[in-house]
């Protein structure tokens, strides 16, 4: 098998890979100029990425002037964490919280006295999924930008309104895809861009969860749909983004089937035990569970959960088995493309390992991509960053129409999403990031494309019937991306195959037997 030579990361993709690390460095140059003003809403892990930059690596060129929460524990608990960094912040939270009944598709009133207070630029939501849309169109109809988690929002009704608020506003709206930054995400963007397998004609896409990042989805606030959107949307919103990006391609239509068999009340009594219960907390069967947790005894999920409870109710550590569980753990998709290709997804979240599976068949060959990510859950302390990749868990082969297959030694970072992470925020932070090639920063279009996948596949969950992406919203604008293979160009004629049959037969020879 034959090693195909790559250039370090950092000089192959024209110094973004050397930005990774030069955020201290770069910043002082612009320290005369105003830091840009940045406020988050959504205190819960998802926002410590953020949190940590704007207090750390960029500091001279950011600056944190308000965090909001529903929950005034979490709020805070933010609030104590940037003071002792130095930076004094208001907190901003419900002044009346309903602890029994949490409502989380909701915007609280505090968050315009933020805006009005702390006036900051650029407003940051880290909520959970069903209220990013009403956090984005009141940011940018007080004024500010916005840069929201993944997905964008869950639904297209949520969408239509985001999009429609920023054309009114012509504020910005960026989507955090950190995926697309991961060196050898990139690393594939660069090789399909190259032609080296022609046009890609069809992709086949297998996504695993594991039975202890996958089961988390299952006990919070995610295995709800009017949360999250199911799994459809809050963790395949990632992938449906890599594909379009990869494929530089805006999705025409959606088949979808689902089912939830694993994650169910008959499933742990299978498994021996009589429940499911509440909470794994007070569950009587926690030893004999294999997946319990101990909220307790975990001190990122106490501190950020278990010690809040009394603000809003929400627990984070509810049995995966539970009757009230709505969304589904088998999942199976298949997206049509505007320039052609066809794409077969399937998501899985019960699986022995975590990672995924991917294959780009063109008109020159096929590229093979695999990735085994660290196991880890979201807030816990100790385990692995978040979508951290395996040691040697990265595989890249080209495998030619005629000829011998190949390996890419793969492009490598360090941290969380592969590597990506630290890319992305100074993409996000620095005032003059580089020049990227890659395009891989998104904005709504880019967040609208993605998103839409995901609530077409519920809708085809529940009819069985193909939907339609220019059915779901009005004034979808195609997203930017860089230039791909001709669909409509010359296709190089593989080569002869040694000892041809035909060949054999028009010269007179015969077929051995």
């Amino acid at each position: 098998m034959k090693t195909a030579s790559t250039a370090a990361f950092g000089l192959a993709v024209g110094g973004a890979g050397l930005r990774a690390a030069s955020a201290s460095a770069d910043a002082p140059a612009v320290a005369a100029g105003r830091r840009r003003r940045y406020a988050i809403v959504g205190c819960g892990s998802r926002h410590r990425m953020y949190f940590n930059a704007i207090l750390g690596n960029y500091r001279q060129v950011a600056e944190l002037v308000g965090v909001c929460d529903m929950n005034e524990g979490r709020a805070k608990n933010a609030q104590k964490l940037a003071a002792d960094a130095g930076v004094a912040i208001k907190a901003y939270y419900p002044s009346a919280p309903n602890p029994r009944t949490p409502d989380f598709d909701r915007i609280i009133p505090e968050f315009e006295t933020m805006i009005r207070e702390a006036k900051p630029d650029i407003v940051i939501v880290t909520t959970v999924d069903a209220a990013h849309d009403r956090y984005l169109v009141r940011a940018m109809e007080l004024g500010c930008d916005t840069i929201t988690e993944k997905p964008m929002t869950i639904t297209a009704e949520k969408c239509q309104r985001i999009l429609d608020t920023q054309k009114r506003t012509g504020k910005k709206v960026r989507v955090t895809f950190n995926y697309r930054y991961s060196p050898p995400r990139t690393q594939v963007k660069d090789i399909l861009m190259s032609g080296e397998i022609g046009e890609i004609l069809s992709v086949d896409f297998q996504w695993l969860l594991n039975t202890r990042h996958g089961t988390d989805y299952f006990r919070r606030w995610h295995s709800n749909k009017k949360n999250s959107g199911g799994l459809m949307l809050h963790k395949a919103t990632h992938h449906f983004d890599l594909v379009n990006w990869w494929l530089s391609a805006s999705p025409v239509s959606v088949t979808a089937v689902g089912k939830r068999e694993f994650y169910t009340p008959e499933m742990i009594r299978r498994m021996g035990l009589s429940g499911p219960h509440e909470r794994c907390m007070t569950c009587p069967e926690g030893k004999q569970c294999g997946f319990h947790i101990d909220l307790a005894g975990t001190p990122g999920l106490r501190a950020l959960y278990l010690d809040n409870e009394s603000h809003d109710g929400y627990m984070r550590d509810r049995c995966v088995f539970r009757p009230d569980i709505d969304i589904e753990d088998t999942m199976n998709v298949v997206v049509k493309y505007d320039t052609g290709p066809t794409l077969n997804y399937t998501l899985n979240a019960f699986n022995a390992w975590e990672g995924y599976q991917i294959a780009f068949n063109g008109t020159q060959g096929r590229l093979e991509h695999s990735i085994v990510e660290q196991i880890y859950v979201n807030g816990a302390d100790g385990d692995a960053a978040q979508g951290a990749i395996k040691a040697g868990g990265t595989k890249i082969r080209v495998i030619p129409l005629r000829g011998e297959a190949r390996d890419h030694t793969p492009w490598t970072g360090t941290g969380s999403h592969g590597g990506g992470d630290v890319v992305m925020l100074d993409d996000i932070f620095l005032p003059n990031p580089s020049a990227d090639k890659y395009q891989r920063d998104s904005d709504e279009r880019g967040g609208a494309a993605s998103i839409l996948i995901g609530a077409a596949a519920n809708i085809s969950f529940k009819t069985g019937e193909t939907v339609r992406i220019a059915d779901m919203v009005k004034g979808f604008n195609r997203p930017d991306y860089p230039p791909m293979p001709s669909h409509t160009g010359p296709v190089k004629m593989p080569r002869r195959l040694a000892g041809n049959v035909l060949d054999r037969k028009r010269s007179g020879s015969k077929t051995p037997a």
